[in-house]
Protein backbone atom coordinates (compact mmCIF):
# COMPACT_ATOMS: atom_id res chain seq x y z
CA UNK A 1 0.00 0.00 0.00
CA UNK A 2 3.01 2.43 0.47
CA UNK A 3 4.00 1.65 -2.99
CA UNK A 4 0.68 2.57 -4.11
CA UNK A 5 0.30 5.97 -2.39
CA UNK A 6 4.44 6.59 -4.03
CA UNK A 7 2.89 5.79 -7.16
CA UNK A 8 -0.38 8.28 -6.79
CA UNK A 9 2.27 10.61 -5.85
CA UNK A 10 3.97 10.20 -8.99
CA UNK A 11 6.84 12.59 -9.66
CA UNK A 12 5.99 14.82 -6.59
CA UNK A 13 5.99 12.11 -3.94
CA UNK A 14 9.72 12.91 -2.80
CA UNK A 15 9.17 16.40 -2.41
CA UNK A 16 5.63 15.71 -0.41
CA UNK A 17 7.06 12.92 2.07
CA UNK A 18 10.12 15.69 2.83
CA UNK A 19 7.65 18.52 3.24
CA UNK A 20 4.72 16.35 5.20
CA UNK A 21 5.74 13.18 6.44
CA UNK A 22 3.44 13.13 9.33
CA UNK A 23 0.31 13.43 6.55
CA UNK A 24 1.90 10.46 4.11
CA UNK A 25 2.44 8.15 7.23
CA UNK A 26 -1.00 8.70 8.34
CA UNK A 27 -2.49 8.28 5.32
CA UNK A 28 -0.48 4.90 4.51
CA UNK A 29 -1.23 2.90 7.54
CA UNK A 30 -4.98 4.65 6.76
CA UNK A 31 -4.52 3.01 3.47
CA UNK A 32 -2.65 -0.39 4.87
CA UNK A 33 -5.92 -0.92 7.42
CA UNK A 34 -8.25 0.90 5.75
CA UNK A 35 -10.68 -2.84 5.41
CA UNK A 36 -10.40 -3.37 8.72
CA UNK A 37 -11.28 0.42 9.52
CA UNK A 38 -14.47 0.32 7.30
CA UNK A 39 -15.63 -2.62 8.34
CA UNK A 40 -15.24 -1.48 12.41
CA UNK A 41 -17.28 1.21 11.40
CA UNK A 42 -19.88 -0.63 9.74
CA UNK A 43 -20.68 -2.77 12.59
CA UNK A 44 -20.12 -0.72 15.27
CA UNK A 45 -16.59 -1.91 16.36
CA UNK A 46 -13.89 0.19 17.88
CA UNK A 47 -11.98 1.91 15.06
CA UNK A 48 -8.86 1.71 16.57
CA UNK A 49 -8.80 -1.52 17.39
CA UNK A 50 -6.99 -2.19 13.94
CA UNK A 51 -3.55 -0.75 15.13
CA UNK A 52 -3.42 -3.20 18.51
CA UNK A 53 -0.92 -5.40 17.41
CA UNK A 54 2.32 -3.82 17.80
CA UNK A 55 4.62 -5.84 15.69
CA UNK A 56 2.07 -5.40 12.71
CA UNK A 57 1.99 -1.82 13.09
CA UNK A 58 5.67 -1.12 13.21
CA UNK A 59 6.32 -3.36 10.37
CA UNK A 60 3.75 -1.29 8.37
CA UNK A 61 5.96 1.87 9.52
CA UNK A 62 8.93 0.38 8.49
CA UNK A 63 7.74 -0.72 4.86
CA UNK A 64 6.65 2.53 4.63
CA UNK A 65 9.51 4.60 5.80
CA UNK A 66 11.83 2.18 3.31
CA UNK A 67 9.70 2.91 0.56
CA UNK A 68 9.61 6.74 0.92
CA UNK A 69 13.10 7.16 2.45
CA UNK A 70 15.55 4.81 1.26
CA UNK A 71 18.24 6.51 -0.54
CA UNK A 72 18.62 7.33 -4.17
CA UNK A 73 14.78 5.46 -3.73
CA UNK A 74 16.46 2.41 -4.02
CA UNK A 75 13.77 0.28 -2.36
CA UNK A 76 11.11 1.71 -4.47
CA UNK A 77 12.95 1.27 -7.69
CA UNK A 78 13.79 -2.43 -6.58
CA UNK A 79 10.08 -2.97 -5.71
CA UNK A 80 9.25 -1.95 -9.26
CA UNK A 81 11.33 -4.79 -10.74
CA UNK A 82 8.60 -7.06 -12.55
CA UNK A 83 9.71 -10.60 -10.81
CA UNK A 84 9.45 -8.45 -7.44
CA UNK A 85 6.34 -6.66 -8.28
CA UNK A 86 4.86 -10.07 -9.52
CA UNK A 87 5.81 -11.77 -5.93
CA UNK A 88 4.00 -8.72 -4.51
CA UNK A 89 1.06 -8.56 -6.08
CA UNK A 90 0.56 -12.10 -5.71
CA UNK A 91 1.03 -12.19 -2.26
CA UNK A 92 -1.39 -9.60 -2.15
CA UNK A 93 -4.12 -11.40 -3.35
CA UNK A 94 -3.08 -14.58 -0.93
CA UNK A 95 -3.84 -11.74 2.04
CA UNK A 96 -7.41 -10.63 -0.23
CA UNK A 97 -8.30 -14.05 0.13
CA UNK A 98 -7.57 -14.36 3.92
CA UNK A 99 -9.47 -10.86 4.78
CA UNK A 100 -12.31 -11.46 2.55
CA UNK A 101 -12.41 -15.23 4.10
CA UNK A 102 -11.92 -13.66 7.66
CA UNK A 103 -14.52 -10.91 6.79
CA UNK A 104 -17.25 -13.19 6.28
CA UNK A 105 -16.32 -15.39 8.98
CA UNK A 106 -16.66 -12.01 11.18
CA UNK A 107 -20.00 -11.04 10.17
CA UNK A 108 -21.39 -14.25 10.93
CA UNK A 109 -20.77 -14.71 14.15
CA UNK A 110 -22.22 -11.47 15.08
CA UNK A 111 -25.54 -11.67 12.04
CA UNK A 112 -25.78 -15.14 11.69
CA UNK A 113 -28.55 -14.90 9.10
CA UNK A 114 -27.84 -11.88 7.67
CA UNK A 115 -26.47 -12.57 4.39
CA UNK A 116 -26.02 -9.41 2.89
CA UNK A 117 -23.83 -7.99 5.75
CA UNK A 118 -21.42 -11.17 5.57
CA UNK A 119 -20.73 -10.23 1.64
CA UNK A 120 -20.65 -6.53 2.79
CA UNK A 121 -17.82 -7.32 5.02
CA UNK A 122 -16.30 -9.53 3.35
CA UNK A 123 -16.01 -7.58 -0.05
CA UNK A 124 -14.89 -4.11 2.26
CA UNK A 125 -12.29 -6.34 4.15
CA UNK A 126 -11.00 -7.62 1.24
CA UNK A 127 -10.85 -4.29 -0.62
CA UNK A 128 -11.18 -1.42 1.72
CA UNK A 129 -8.63 0.76 0.36
CA UNK A 130 -10.59 1.58 -2.92
CA UNK A 131 -13.72 2.42 -0.96
CA UNK A 132 -11.90 4.56 1.33
CA UNK A 133 -9.47 6.29 -1.54
CA UNK A 134 -11.44 9.43 -1.53
CA UNK A 135 -10.70 10.46 2.15
CA UNK A 136 -7.35 8.67 2.05
CA UNK A 137 -6.38 11.04 -0.62
CA UNK A 138 -8.00 13.93 1.48
CA UNK A 139 -5.33 12.89 4.44
CA UNK A 140 -2.98 14.31 1.48
CA UNK A 141 -4.90 17.38 0.58
CA UNK A 142 -5.81 16.11 -2.52
CA UNK A 143 -10.06 15.75 -3.33
CA UNK A 144 -11.07 13.24 -6.17
CA UNK A 145 -14.79 12.56 -5.50
CA UNK A 146 -14.79 10.97 -8.67
CA UNK A 147 -12.68 8.25 -7.60
CA UNK A 148 -16.35 6.65 -5.55
CA UNK A 149 -15.61 3.20 -5.56
CA UNK A 150 -19.20 2.65 -5.57
CA UNK A 151 -19.54 4.60 -9.28
CA UNK A 152 -17.19 2.69 -11.02
CA UNK A 153 -16.20 -0.33 -8.95
CA UNK A 154 -12.64 -2.09 -9.48
CA UNK A 155 -11.86 -5.47 -10.42
CA UNK A 156 -10.74 -5.97 -6.81
CA UNK A 157 -14.35 -4.98 -5.44
CA UNK A 158 -16.15 -7.56 -7.86
CA UNK A 159 -13.79 -10.37 -7.05
CA UNK A 160 -14.42 -9.92 -3.85
CA UNK A 161 -18.12 -10.39 -4.07
CA UNK A 162 -17.76 -13.16 -5.78
CA UNK A 163 -15.54 -15.03 -3.41
CA UNK A 164 -17.79 -13.64 -0.75
CA UNK A 165 -20.72 -15.23 -2.26
CA UNK A 166 -18.84 -18.63 -2.30
CA UNK A 167 -17.82 -18.29 1.25
CA UNK A 168 -21.18 -17.23 2.06
CA UNK A 169 -22.54 -20.86 0.33
CA UNK A 170 -19.94 -22.94 1.07
CA UNK A 171 -20.82 -21.61 4.88
CA UNK A 172 -24.58 -21.47 5.36
CA UNK A 173 -25.48 -23.99 2.36
CA UNK A 174 -25.22 -27.78 1.45
CA UNK A 175 -24.78 -26.27 -2.32
CA UNK A 176 -20.83 -26.81 -2.18
CA UNK A 177 -19.88 -30.65 -1.11
CA UNK A 178 -16.08 -29.82 -1.26
CA UNK A 179 -14.45 -29.45 1.49
CA UNK A 180 -13.70 -25.70 2.75
CA UNK A 181 -10.31 -25.98 2.61
CA UNK A 182 -10.24 -26.85 -1.11
CA UNK A 183 -12.99 -24.08 -1.60
CA UNK A 184 -10.99 -21.72 0.55
CA UNK A 185 -7.78 -22.90 -2.15
CA UNK A 186 -10.01 -22.61 -5.24
CA UNK A 187 -10.69 -18.77 -3.95
CA UNK A 188 -7.25 -17.97 -3.64
CA UNK A 189 -6.01 -19.66 -6.88
CA UNK A 190 -8.68 -17.19 -8.62
CA UNK A 191 -7.67 -14.56 -7.10
CA UNK A 192 -3.61 -14.68 -7.89
CA UNK A 193 -5.15 -16.07 -11.40
CA UNK A 194 -6.67 -12.93 -12.15
CA UNK A 195 -4.08 -11.10 -10.70
CA UNK A 196 -1.55 -12.54 -13.04
CA UNK A 197 -3.22 -12.22 -15.98
CA UNK A 198 -3.76 -8.36 -14.93
CA UNK A 199 -0.07 -7.90 -14.46
CA UNK A 200 1.72 -10.36 -16.89
CA UNK A 201 -1.37 -10.25 -19.92
CA UNK A 202 -2.88 -6.96 -19.33
CA UNK A 203 -6.33 -8.30 -18.77
CA UNK A 204 -7.64 -6.14 -16.39
CA UNK A 205 -11.51 -6.53 -15.84
CA UNK A 206 -13.00 -10.12 -17.52
CA UNK A 207 -16.35 -9.39 -16.34
CA UNK A 208 -17.27 -6.15 -18.43
CA UNK A 209 -18.30 -8.04 -21.39
CA UNK A 210 -21.34 -9.84 -18.67
CA UNK A 211 -21.86 -6.50 -17.23
CA UNK A 212 -22.58 -5.18 -20.84
CA UNK A 213 -25.25 -8.07 -21.23
CA UNK A 214 -26.45 -7.90 -17.79
CA UNK A 215 -27.26 -3.95 -18.64
CA UNK A 216 -28.85 -4.06 -21.92
CA UNK A 217 -31.28 -7.16 -20.89
CA UNK A 218 -32.19 -6.06 -17.40
CA UNK A 219 -31.37 -2.45 -16.50
CA UNK A 220 -33.10 -0.69 -19.49
CA UNK A 221 -30.62 -1.06 -22.26
CA UNK A 222 -32.82 -2.92 -24.79
CA UNK A 223 -35.46 -0.50 -24.57
CA UNK A 224 -33.58 2.34 -25.15
CA UNK A 225 -32.12 0.86 -27.83
CA UNK A 226 -35.38 0.17 -29.46
CA UNK A 227 -36.50 3.78 -28.27
CA UNK A 228 -33.91 5.61 -29.98
CA UNK A 229 -34.63 3.20 -32.92
CA UNK A 230 -38.01 4.72 -33.43
CA UNK A 231 -37.23 8.45 -32.91
CA UNK A 232 -34.54 8.28 -35.41
CA UNK A 233 -37.03 6.56 -37.44
CA UNK A 234 -39.84 9.03 -36.98
CA UNK A 235 -37.22 12.02 -37.77
CA UNK A 236 -36.67 10.51 -40.83
CA UNK A 237 -39.74 10.26 -42.02
CA UNK A 238 -40.23 13.60 -40.71
CA UNK A 239 -37.92 14.52 -42.71
CA UNK A 240 -38.72 13.00 -45.35
CA UNK A 241 -42.27 14.83 -45.78
CA UNK A 242 -40.67 17.78 -45.53
CA UNK A 243 -38.26 17.26 -49.02
CA UNK A 244 -41.59 15.84 -50.69
CA UNK A 245 -43.32 19.10 -49.63
CA UNK A 246 -40.72 21.39 -50.47
CA UNK A 247 -40.66 19.77 -53.51
CA UNK A 248 -44.14 19.89 -54.87
CA UNK A 249 -43.82 23.65 -53.53
CA UNK A 250 -41.07 24.48 -56.41
CA UNK A 251 -42.62 22.39 -58.54
CA UNK A 252 -46.19 24.68 -58.28
CA UNK A 253 -43.98 27.83 -58.95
Amino acid sequence: MARSNHNQLTKGSQLFSRKHPLSCWVSSMFSIYAGGIFAALLLGEPVLAVLKSNQSLILATACWYLIFYSPFDIVYKFCKILPIKLAIALAKEVTRAKKVHDGVHHAAKIYPSAYIIMVIIGVVKGNGTSFLKVFERLLRGFWTPQAMEIMQPSFATKACVIASLVFVVDKKTDLISAPHSLVYFGVVVFFVYFKLSSVVLGLHDPFIPFENLACAIFFGGIWDAISRAINKGGDAAGSGLKDNKDTAAKKKE
